[in-house]
């Protein structure tokens, strides 16, 4: 039955999905009859995006302003700022039928930099001074810590200098990275300063993608950008949006896709700032009952059935690609999307994916939104942070899928992060291990990884700080003998290269993470009397060669100039070729290259024999012993591995250590 022509690929692909197949019809039919809604004939959605265009502050072709707000319950409105001395009665809007209220302003009237609000009567008779939903600019008065629109309208456009094609990144080595804490400084840093100082390090390193957090404006610095309050706006903490286009144009010039970690998934509470109970409805652009609350995050969650909300935010999407030439985007918190319940159930059998709480409103959004970035920006980067495991995330909407082109494999940091908290390495599970890593749908792309932001925040700690805690702080010169540190380096260089190699098609590092940083984030907050200490990355510790820290930095530049010379972590999945729980060997192939993980810390064994494909010779390629990467350089890579008569490669793995190795031809 799976391969009948009138099933959707996904379930002919996937015969567990027949049970499925009219739910995945209907997400297909649902998509096509929301595209003929929209009038859309040709195939392009971009005509739909534009709300931005039709609301909020603009210039006019003749030098006057027109200014509009869809606002249908309120009772009055009138723009107020530095320009009328905030008098509410000098530009009132006039209402239309659709709900939309607009003005128009002489030329001369208002000018570039100056602040304002909308003054809104809502509803419920409140009078409240507010920020237009698709204001592109807010910045903070330092006395007050009030936000405020800004007119962004500057005399001269950004001069792009650079093209760049996402397509050309086959597989995403992800670098997640957050502006503001990126400097050495206690301090916020600047776009400017990241492009110019930081984005140099990300493309020397290997990577080929930067993901920048935190830009959409949100209130409180310390949420790290997940509660946005102005979704049209770049973060005015860390400069101007042409600041942020620099940024973008750099790092394209450095041949570094750039992607926007967007927060499409909820909003921010704050009524002074943001969305929520703009026009006094008590809804608007959030469901007006307990749907339109999130418990877990304290925040408003999205009407993705309402037309106006998904016209606004298919325009956030356009605006970032069109506006800042963003190559694609980490839509952020997808599983509470997907579901009224946010996630919060465990996800162990199919139904769980297509029951009756599943916001097909929301799953409807997202094919759109993911069609639309295409439309857009052909080859466009499109990563879901999804936990559920949703069968199609990332497969084409014809085929019954949501149309992403990877999901992050969030189960992988979790997994090594609980081993390292509750078990010995030499009790490691080398079977669950391999279950781990390789767990997942056949077909659609994962983006590896072994930690993230979140395994780096005060109350957790990073893999480096979980094998090595507070001897990082007095053992980690070059010269320095260490068994706490000697155990960590290696098992740090290993556990990342495991992940790289065999949990995913792309991969993701947390800035900082790649050599190891010694501490956590902690955001400036009252508990810590306002301090940018832990907010900030210490570059001069991997510049420092008197340190250790250049060592795993130096490993991971040579793991993905490895993995971008051999197509490696890939398309092809990998395979396993031995566990070995007494000796604590787990070895693999992927993409012709054999992979050899000695997990052991007191078993080195010479004559080590097991089956690999095909004959002929290797060659030690990569080795995590090596001392370049602090290893104590147990193996020459100038001597050549036959496969015996056997089938067998007859090799040396020291304990600790992972060693790959490829034919010669």
């Amino acid at each position: 039955m799976s391969n009948a022509p009138d099933l959707p690929k996904l379930v002919r692909d996937d015969p567990w999905l027949e049970a499925q197949a009219d739910r995945i019809r209907e997400r297909i039919d649902r998509f096509e009859k929301a595209l003929d809604r929209l009038g859309d004939t040709k195939g392009r959605l971009a005509p739909f995006a534009n709300g931005d265009k039709l609301i909020g502050l603009h210039p006019t072709a003749d030098g006057d302003w027109s200014v509009r707000e869809w606002l249908p319950a309120a009772k009055a409105v009138s723009i107020v700022g530095d320009f009328n001395v905030w008098n509410g009665d000098a530009h009132p809007l006039s209402r239309h039928d659709n709900g939309v209220w607009s003005a128009r302003l002489p030329a001369g009237t208002i000018e570039h930099g100056q602040t304002y609000k909308l003054r809104i009567t809502g509803a419920d008779d409140t009078v409240r001074d507010r920020l237009p939903a698709c204001v592109t600019r807010a910045v903070q008065n330092p006395e007050t810590h009030d936000f405020s629109a800004q007119v962004w309208n500057p005399p001269q456009a950004y001069e792009w200098r650079h093209d760049f094609d996402p397509s050309t990144v086959r597989i995403p080595r992800i670098y997640e990275a957050h502006v503001g804490m990126s400097g050495e400084e206690p301090r916020i840093h600047s776009y400017r300063e990241f492009a110019n100082t930081v984005l140099p390090r990300i493309a020397e390193g290997g990577y080929n993608t930067v993901q920048l957090m935190a830009v959409q404006e949100h209130p409180y610095y310390g949420s790290f950008g997940y509660h946005v309050s102005n979704f049209f706006a770049p973060s005015s903490r860390f400069g101007t949006p042409e600041d942020l286009k620099y940024l973008v144009d750099t790092a394209h010039g450095l041949g570094l896709a750039v992607l926007l970690d967007v927060v499409h998934s909820h909003a921010v509470k704050n009524i002074a700032e943001g969305l929520n109970d703009l026009d006094g409805s008590g809804n608007l652009y959030f469901h007006a009952d307990s749907r339109g609350e999130h418990p877990q995050w304290d925040s408003k969650c999205f009407d993705y059935g309402r037309d106006e909300v998904r016209c606004f935010l298919l325009s956030n999407v356009r605006y970032w690609i069109e506006e800042f030439h963003f190559d694609g985007f980490r839509f952020d918190g997808v599983t509470s999307m997907l579901y009224w319940h946010r996630g919060t159930i465990a996800f162990d059998h199919y139904d769980k994916y297509f029951a009756h709480d599943i916001d097909h409103d929301a799953i409807l959004y997202l094919q759109l939104a993911t069609t639309l970035a295409r439309e857009l920006k052909p080859g466009a980067i499109l990563v879901a942070e999804d936990m559920s495991g949703m069968p199609g995330l990332c497969r084409p909407i014809n085929e019954g899928g949501i149309g992403f082109s990877h999901r992050l494999a969030m189960g992988v940091p979790d997994y090594w992060i609980k081993l390292l908290k509750h078990t010995r390495d030499e009790d490691w599970d080398l079977d669950e291990m391999w279950g781990t890593l390789t767990n997942r749908r056949h077909g659609e792309a994962n983006i590896a990884y072994a930690e993230s932001h979140d395994q780096a925040l005060v109350g957790d700690k990073t893999l480096a700080f979980w094998l090595m805690d507070q001897e990082m702080y007095w053992h980690m010169g070059a010269e320095d003998e260490n068994p706490v540190i000697d155990r960590g380096i290696a098992l740090h260089k290993m556990i990342r290269l495991a992940t790289f190699a065999l949990a995913g098609e792309g991969w993701l590092n947390f800035i900082g993470n790649e050599f190891g940083h010694p501490e956590w984030v902690d955001f400036p907050r009252e508990g810590n009397d306002w301090s940018h200490h832990y907010c900030r990355r210490q570059w001069s510790l991997v510049d420092n060669e008197a340190l250790k820290y250049r060592f795993l930095a130096a490993f991971d530049r040579a793991m993905l100039e490895f993995g971008e010379a051999h197509g490696l972590p890939g398309d092809t999945p990998p395979t396993c070729l031995n566990i070995d729980p007494t000796n604590k060997v787990l070895c693999a192939e992927r993409a012709g290259m054999i992979f050899v993980f000695n997990w052991s810390f007191d078993r080195s064994i010479p004559d080590y024999r097991f089956k690999v494909p095909g004959t002929g010779e290797y060659r030690l390629l990569l080795d995590t012993d090596a001392p370049e990467f602090g290893g104590h350089d147990r193996l020459d890579a100038s001597i050549p591995y036959p496969v015996n008569k056997d089938g067998e490669l007859s090799i040396y793995t020291p304990a600790r250590t992972a060693l790959v190795f490829g034919r010669v031809d």
